[in-house]
C-alpha cells in the first residue's frame, strides 16, 4: 500500500496511527516533497468513486488563497488534475493507495474496508 500524507498534518497523524496499530505494511511518501503526478492523480481519480472536488485540499490556505472555490467549476477535468500536480498543498491528504482501490482523507470505516 502506498500511503502519501504531510507529516504535520494531524489527521494524517491519526491516519499513520491507525495503519500501524493494525499491523498494515504501506511505503510512507510525503505529499510536498513527491507530489501525485498527474499520471497518478489521474489513475487514483478514474480508481476512485470521488467527484474530483474531492482530490483538493478545500481547508486549506493554499486553496482559498487561489480562489479555487469559484474557478474549479470553470476548469475541466484535466485543467483540475494538472493543477493538483504542481502543489502537494493543493491535493486532500492522506490517500491510500493499494492499486486497486483509493482513499482520500481520512474516514477510519472506509479505511477499514481497505486494510
Amino acid at each position: 500500500m502506498l500511503f502519501v500524507h504531510y507529516p504535520k498534518c494531524s489527521t494524517c497523524k491519526k491516519a499513520k496511527a491507525f495503519l500501524d496499530d493494525r499491523g498494515v505494511a504501506y511505503d510512507e511518501r510525503h505529499i510536498v516533497e513527491e507530489n501525485p503526478t498527474f499520471d497518478e492523480l489521474k489513475k487514483w481519480y478514474e480508481m476512485s468513486d470521488y467527484p474530483l472536488k474531492r482530490f483538493f485540499n478545500t481547508s486549506g490556505m493554499r486553496y482559498r488563497e487561489m480562489g479555487l472555490k469559484d474557478k474549479l467549476a470553470h476548469m475541466s477535468e484535466e485543467e483540475q488534475l494538472e493543477l493538483l500536480s504542481t502543489d502537494g498543498m493543493l491535493v486532500k491528504r492522506p490517500i491510500l493507495v493499494d492499486g486497486e482501490r483509493v482513499r482520500v482523507g481520512f474516514k477510519e470505516k472506509e479505511w477499514e474496508e481497505m486494510v
